[in-house]
């Protein structure tokens, strides 16, 4: 029996204010998540005559004449540059640039703890797609990958698919690819619980956002029945009639020509009326999603609803109304179903093995991966997935991520094995783990503690 229920709904809901208040007294208190630190050693002063002038000169001539030997004078195949132009932070919507920050260096903490990987945030003072797409193929020199976050739709689609076309470093957009990866990771382990074939399920997807179109594709490329998916965004489900999306959002367009084999034309409820499983990622709830509409679906429903920071419905509302799994963005609830056990270790595997992109094939790869250490953990209704806990995760999807870019011919390294990728992202992913325990019992970063 899962904790959670034996809480009243007053104690739950006190429970998801929390980490809200939590924030507003920690973040101050420590003003900012990260910070730059050396990792070589510094025996004495007479060591920055290596480090800097005179001595910095000779890697820097040997770069000049062999430019693949940044890999190895620099900590650039290990640099991730976390982008933003704040147009679509969390579930906030357009709050800006400086807004944003706080989510990127979350962002960037996340990729150290659990993947090992140097992310900067970087906000971008612009809105300006073509001014983005510039601006990231101006920072190439410095950095191993790109991870675009929390830019709005449909520009979003634009960016990433030029920069995946003509950066010569692997480029991704973690609310499409990442938000994919781990959403079908659950979506295999939960059709498993119960016992629904993944080719026969009827699934519905409510939000036609950046998050939920990739999903979609994601789902597809898994095994599920494009005609069995339903798609709804703010004006219902997607259809060949909708055809005022043709030239708007041809995103949208492509799903609706593929999903929705009987050509419902109606809105949420009638889409989900029946469905096995349940994928939303729409605004932040509650009461976006009512619980007769989960009532109405097939028994044993899938439910995941997985919008930022507040779910579409209460979690303990769904079970309520008869679904069998639910599943939430929030790791305060049972089953998160979120990015943070996907992108450290997807992008881990890509480092490692200098891969040029991330393929969907890449993040299918990491998706089975997950899905296969939960199952080989002992999963159950309430552990679908790893949490961020089980850092044994990460070095198996960078694993899982490496091989498949080489078997696709995207990476640059290919003397490889399962294996030897494991054994050497689960160093990597160890050494920053203990370097931060290390400085927190150290009183380097000072515990935190309320104001009287």
């Amino acid at each position: 029996m899962c904790a959670e229920k034996k809480l009243t709904k007053e104690q739950l809901l006190a429970k998801a204010k929390k980490p809200a208040e939590d924030a507003m007294k920690m973040h101050p208190f420590y003003k900012g998540k990260i910070e730059v630190s050396p990792k070589a050693c510094i025996r004495s002063i007479d060591d920055f005559a290596i480090w800097y002038t005179p001595g910095v000169a000779a890697p820097c001539m040997d770069i000049h004449k062999h430019p693949e030997t940044v890999y190895e004078h620099t900590n650039k195949g290990n640099f991730v540059a976390v982008v933003s132009d704040g147009t679509r932070v969390l579930g906030l919507g357009d709050i800006g640039p400086e807004a944003a920050l706080p989510v990127m260096e979350g962002k960037a903490m996340l990729f150290k703890y659990l993947g090992g990987v140097d992310a900067f945030p970087i906000c971008l003072d612009t809105k300006d797609p073509d001014k983005i797409i510039e601006t990231v193929k101006l920072l190439q020199p410095t950095f191993g990958g790109i991870n675009l976050e929390d830019i709005a739709k449909p520009k979003c689609f634009r960016i990433l698919d030029t920069l995946r076309r003509e950066c010569r470093i692997p480029v991704w957009h973690d609310d499409q690819q990442g938000t994919a990866a781990v959403t079908v990771a659950g979506l295999i382990n939960a059709l498993k619980l119960v016992g629904k074939p993944m080719d026969q399920v009827k699934l519905c997807l409510v939000g036609a956002g950046a998050a939920n179109i990739r999903i979609a594709h994601l789902c597809i490329q898994a095994g599920v029945t494009a005609g069995h998916m339903i798609v709804c965004d703010s004006r219902g489900t997607l259809h060949r009639g909708r055809t005022e999306v043709k030239a708007e959002e041809p995103e949208k367009w492509a799903l609706a020509e593929i999903t929705n084999e009987s050509q419902l034309a109606g809105d949420t409820p009638a889409a989900m009326q029946g469905a096995d499983v349940l994928i939303s990622l729409s605004r932040s709830g509650p009461d976006v999603i009512k619980k007769d509409w989960v009532a109405a679906m097939a028994k044993g429903a899938v439910v995941f609803v997985c919008a930022n920071p507040i779910p579409e419905i209460w979690p303990w509302e769904a079970k309520e109304a008869g679904a069998r799994i639910v599943a939430t963005g929030r790791s305060d609830f049972p089953n998160q179903v979120n990015n943070s056990v996907g992108f450290p270790g997807i992008f881990r595997g890509t480092l490692d093995v200098r891969a040029r992109t991330i393929t969907d094939e890449m993040c299918l790869a990491a998706a089975r991966e997950l899905a296969k250490t939960a199952e080989d953990k002992g999963m159950d209704e309430d552990h679908l997935l790893p949490t961020m806990d089980d850092w044994e995760v990460f070095p198996r999807e960078a694993a899982a991520v490496g091989m498949k870019a080489v078997e696709q011919g995207v990476a640059l390294r290919t003397d490889v094995t399962f294996e030897g990728l494991r054994k050497e992202a689960e160093v990597i992913i160890k050494r920053a783990r203990d370097a931060m325990t290390c400085v927190q019992v150290q009183g380097f970063i000072r515990p935190y503690t309320p104001k009287a």
